[in-house]
């Protein structure tokens, strides 16, 4: 079975997140598109990105997906209490599913401009294939030749750019601005039980 792997910190998960996935699993025919949310990402503000936090961010993943059979969750990183370094969770993807090819790895060009600056990136990019989607109008395709010359092998999508981001999303829950046309349904209830984001 053909998967691809969606890792990120989803907080919280909202329509871009799911368009992307939509559009990678018709253009490249993947049996199952793999969402993984991260549990402590590194570079985030770890006081905020607390395990309550992470179970709620999980929980919304969950909701978003469940009614699409080939978009599936995985909790590998809620299994390690330590910062979410992709590395790992490759090398541990590795491990358990022992594929014959590269895994495939959905990340956004404004995160892949800073990949050499990621945990054993020199590791991490003979086990990955990166595919790439905008997130930002512009980007600097000289820099991400450069990388492709240096061994970061990636697809960039033609899919156009979605102008919808977890922190706008963040920001209307903390004003009491609706987000419903941001979100999923199932996401938008969730966080309106719980009395996310107003801090």
């Amino acid at each position: 079975m053909a998967e691809c792997l969606y890792q990120g910190s989803f907080n919280p998960i909202h329509n871009a997140h799911l368009a992307v996935a939509e559009y990678v699993h018709k253009k490249f025919n993947f049996d199952k598109i793999v969402f993984i949310p991260a549990y402590k990402p590194p570079h985030k503000n770890l006081k905020e990105f607390n395990a309550k936090n992470a179970i709620h961010r999980l929980e919304m993943v969950q909701l978003a997906v469940e009614d699409i059979p080939y978009f599936d969750v995985s909790a590998i990183e809620y299994t390690r209490n330590k910062p979410s370094y992709t590395f790992d969770t490759i090398i541990q993807i590795y491990d358990i599913v022992k594929p014959k090819e590269k895994i495939n790895f959905i990340i956004g060009t404004d995160a892949f401009a800073q990949i050499e600056s990621w945990y054993k990136t020199e590791e991490l990019k003979k086990l990955v294939n990166f595919i790439l989607f905008v997130r930002e109008n512009n980007f600097n395709e000289e820099l991400f030749e450069k990388l492709k010359q240096k061994g970061y092998n990636y697809n960039l999508m033609k899919m156009p750019f979605i102008d919808i981001s977890a922190s706008e999303i963040r920001e209307r829950c903390k004003e009491g601005i609706a987000i419903n046309d941001l979100v999923p349904e199932k996401v938008a209830e969730y966080i309106k039980k719980y009395d996310l984001y107003k801090i």
